[in-house]
């Protein structure tokens, strides 16, 4: 009797979802610990550049990295704008990555990999599969608004979740023996096993929303929330672009069903929360093991 342990090679889908999208790195350690050999990866906005990272082999150096980020480091990272077409040019972000990781031709990857951007001018998806990985991952994690698009060889590209945050479809081809997608807008536990252990006070995640908020409102002026209670624009933008991509992604994995969803709490951190990878980590890697076993 054949088991699911002797399908061992995988196409992974890694969905976008922001921070939660640190879960990813729980569920890959936990797959190659298991004995699953990871053959492709698709992914969109913080799947793509995720997956990006570890098909160039170098998830390890980035999880130390990213797992030493404290909240002033993440707001450091935030890069105005001048323009108008988004707050933050994002290029902090990606040299401080290809200073860390080093860059390289996708092609040349020795995991297959496709990073799902949207071009912006003719509402569709594109699928990069070729040049240069972090051109690729800068244009996957373009967050309408937030970061500026990205100029991709006469193109205007943005965020991949826009129109597809489970990039299913460029798996199709893949000789491997299952599909596994990671879902971050997944139903909301209240019993999560690591928050629960930590105690995270909610007092030290509104200081952190306060921090980042407070940058952007210090950029554009306009936004400044006239009432205490109000969102503020950052987490507007945020938490609508989470709504939406919550609702497409629903129905991608209707259309498309892969062999295993693995479903990461929405609730499990904010958008912007980038300073827990620790604990989305092992929240990642927990949810792997649920869903896989």
């Amino acid at each position: 009797m054949e088991t699911a342990q002797s399908k061992n090679t995988i196409s992974l889908v890694l969905g976008c979802g922001g921070a939660r999208g640190l879960a990813h790195i729980g569920v890959i350690e936990w797959l190659i610990e298991n004995g699953y050999e990871i053959r492709s990866i698709s992914g969109s906005s913080m799947g793509a550049l995720i997956g990006g990272i570890y098909a160039a082999g170098k998830l390890d150096v980035y999880t130390e990295w990213v797992s030493a980020l404290e909240r002033i480091d993440v707001v450091r990272l935030l890069d105005v704008s001048f323009g108008r077409t988004g707050l933050i040019k994002g290029d902090k972000i990606i040299n401080a990555l290809k200073e860390l990781i080093g860059d390289t031709d996708i092609e040349e990857l020795p995991v297959s990999f496709t990073a799902v951007a949207t071009d912006i001018d003719e509402g569709k998806e594109v699928w990069l599969d070729k040049g240069s990985l972090f051109d690729a991952i800068r244009a996957s994690i373009a967050i309408p608004t937030l970061f500026t698009p990205f100029d991709y060889h006469g193109k205007k590209l943005v965020d991949g979740g826009l129109v597809n945050p489970i990039p299913i479809a460029p798996t199709f081809s893949d000789l491997t023996d299952m599909t596994v997608a990671v879902n971050l807008s997944g139903r909301s536990e209240h019993h999560l096993p690591l928050l629960a252990e930590q105690e995270i006070e909610k007092s030290y995640v509104n200081k952190y929303h306060r921090a980042i908020a407070g940058f952007i409102d210090d950029l554009q002026q306009k936004w400044v929330k006239s009432e205490p209670d109000d969102l503020g624009f950052i987490n507007i933008v945020s938490q609508s672009i989470d709504s939406m991509q919550s609702t497409i992604a629903r129905f991608k994995l209707a259309s498309y069903s892969p062999d295993v969803i693995i479903e990461i709490p929405k609730n499990a951190c904010s958008f912007f929360e980038f300073d827990r990878a620790t604990e989305m980590i092992e929240v990642g890697r927990q949810q792997a093991a649920k869903y896989m076993e």
